[in-house]
């Protein structure tokens, strides 16, 4: 009797789990009923080489979700990935990537790259879904205006497309061949899960695409005490290439704006920038020092904006509003924006449209900055930022009149020791004052800057000598030769800064600053160093390793901004 009731309600086991089964798919049927009616399938080559795949996709019916892929070999490409309604771009889809894709029958169908986008909570007749995929699938040639792309050239589906219209598009270039008849094709009655990997080869002349990766972005918009903007832009670019040589790059920056310049460690880069797209506020950078293969560059762009369009004043009371990166031509693996505000400028209130960032405020006794950062940058994924704050406009006579004090207390000291009497026979020697002349100034920034251009050999060199490019005895021989010329350098910058230590007025604050970042950057390079050897022990992940670098690299990247301003307003005091 026993085995008997033991088949028993084993029987009754698998009768309950397929009917759980068949229950499960039967009401994944009855929640989606639709149809594919079309979709637009566009791959776009951005400037730096990055791609970005748009499908948009106007569908019929019901579904709680909806699946789409491309082969499984274009998978490890993918760099960021979202869903939005097309008529509506704020209203943003939740996104599951690299999901198996299943069919009607809910068999899985191996060999692609899913992502299902969530509809319950209401399904759009007409949505978008957008991959940027990096550039390792664009590569170029001996010849430096010809690419070759590999794309999926339609999208795999789990039900068939009415119709299927499909473009490359790479702004100025010349169609060559590939598995593709021309930049425009299209497919009626395109097939579910069609795989397909295609290629592509263009002619693109004047450098109008280039292979690089925008690792940081570092946005600084100083708001001063009258409400007007200036902006600095500071860039750390790694050149992708495995064959060319990198020696400028285009750069974007907000409409309106003015008195575009850009700068890098070496001192000026061009005397003014050259347009590089009159449509657009596009201008080409040329480097100073050229980027090899896998070399980083580091520069920064300074400009102003005009405060009444980003600015509106009601007596004591400012907003600003303003939109980032709307007109950005590449795609941006890490941006920083920084707000600051005038000196005893109080915050109302800060918001941003940016999703999935982070953001905080800094309070310090007399000022107040803001920052929002945020990943995975294009234009499509550009975002507002709009603050308030309320300032007094008589901080303004704050600095003079503290100057005022103080002079006025150093004088009152000096007359009464003036007029205090003295034992006889003291002599009083007159105060002898170190006189800065504009050759010691001159001298200072003359030799900082080459000392600024030797440290950067150094780094060159040693990683040259990291990926066994150069001899190690070489290496010792060129490092020496380094170090004795900055060891020259650095005895004649401690007497000339000493000098401009004891000067008076702005020489001294600039003194002063300029020692703070220099520690602020061996600080840095110290702690760079030390995670780097824990992570090579295994004692913090890739992921901290990764997020501890960038906020270093950033606190490097604004203490070099502070030198390289400081450097700059003292060739402004000699000119």
């Amino acid at each position: 009797m026993k085995k008997p009731s033991a088949m028993f309600i084993m029987l009754a086991i698998t009768m309950v789990v397929l009917t759980l089964a068949f229950y499960n798919v039967a009401s994944a049927k009855a929640s989606s009923s639709y149809g594919i009616e079309s979709v637009n399938h566009t791959v776009q080559v951005l400037y730096n080489g990055y791609v970005l795949m748009n499908d948009t996709i106007a569908i019929s019916g019901h579904t709680d979700s909806f699946m789409l892929g491309f082969p499984h070999v274009f998978g490890s490409n993918v760099v960021d990935a979202f869903a939005y309604s097309t008529n509506d771009t704020s209203n943003v889809f939740p996104l599951a990537l690299n999901v198996p894709m299943q069919d009607n029958a809910g068999l899985y169908r191996a060999g692609f790259y899913g992502a299902r986008v969530d509809f319950s909570k209401g399904t759009p007749q007409v949505f978008s879904v957008v991959f940027v995929l990096s550039n390792l699938l664009l590569q170029d040639s001996a010849n430096v205006s010809v690419f070759a792309l590999s794309f999926p050239a339609f999208p795999s589906l789990t039900e068939t497309a009415s119709f299927c219209n499909c473009s490359v598009v790479v702004p100025g270039a010349q169609y060559l061949n590939g598995t593709v008849s021309d930049f425009t094709y299209n497919a009626t009655d395109l097939s579910a899960f069609t795989y397909n990997a295609s290629q592509v080869a263009f002619f693109l002349p004047n450098n109008n695409i280039q292979i690089f990766e925008i690792q940081q972005l570092t946005r600084e918009v100083d708001v001063n005490a009258f409400g007007q903007i200036s902006v600095s832009d500071s860039y750390r670019i790694t050149n992708n290439s495995t064959t060319h040589i990198l020696y400028a790059v285009d750069v974007d920056v907000p409409f309106h704006a003015s008195n575009v310049s850009a700068h890098d460690s070496l001192g000026a880069l061009t005397e003014e920038l050259v347009s590089a797209d009159t449509g657009l506020n596009r201008y080409r950078v040329n480097f100073s020092l050229i980027a090899d293969p896998e070399w980083t560059v580091m520069f920064t762009v300074t400009y102003s904006l005009p405060d009444d369009v980003y600015v509106s004043r009601q007596g004591n009371n400012f907003a600003v509003n303003m939109m980032f990166f709307e007109d950005a031509n590449s795609y941006i693996d890490q941006t920083s924006v920084r707000f600051v505000l005038p000196e005893g400028a109080r915050l109302s209130s800060f918001s941003t449209t940016a999703a999935d960032n982070s953001f905080g405020v800094n309070r310090d006794v007399f000022q107040e900055t803001m920052t929002v950062n945020k990943k995975n940058v294009i234009s499509l994924g550009s975002f507002g930022v709009s603050l308030s704050y309320g300032y007094n406009p008589l901080w303004l006579a704050l600095g003079p009149t503290m100057w005022i004090w103080v002079l006025s207390i150093v004088g009152s000291v000096i007359v009464v020791a003036w007029k205090t009497p003295r034992a006889l026979g003291e002599v009083v020697a007159p105060p002898t004052g170190l006189r800065l002349r504009p050759e010691d100034v001159r001298s200072f920034v003359d030799s900082y800057d080459e000392k600024m251009k030797i440290e950067s050999e150094i780094d060159v060199l040693e990683d040259r000598v990291q990926k066994g490019r150069i001899p190690r005895r070489r290496y010792k021989v060129q490092k020496k030769t380094f170090e004795i010329r900055l060891n020259t350098l650095d005895k004649s910058l401690g007497e000339i800064g000493g000098k401009m230590h004891s000067a008076s007025g702005n020489y001294s604050d600039m003194m002063r600053r300029l020692e703070v970042a220099e520690t602020e950057i061996d600080e840095v390079e110290t702690n760079i160093k030390s995670i780097e050897a824990r992570h090579g022990r295994g004692e913090i992940s890739l992921e901290t390793h990764h997020k501890l670098l960038a906020d270093y690299e950033r606190r490097k990247d604004r203490a070099k901004t502070t030198i390289n301003g400081i450097l700059l307003r003292l060739r402004e005091e000699i000119h």
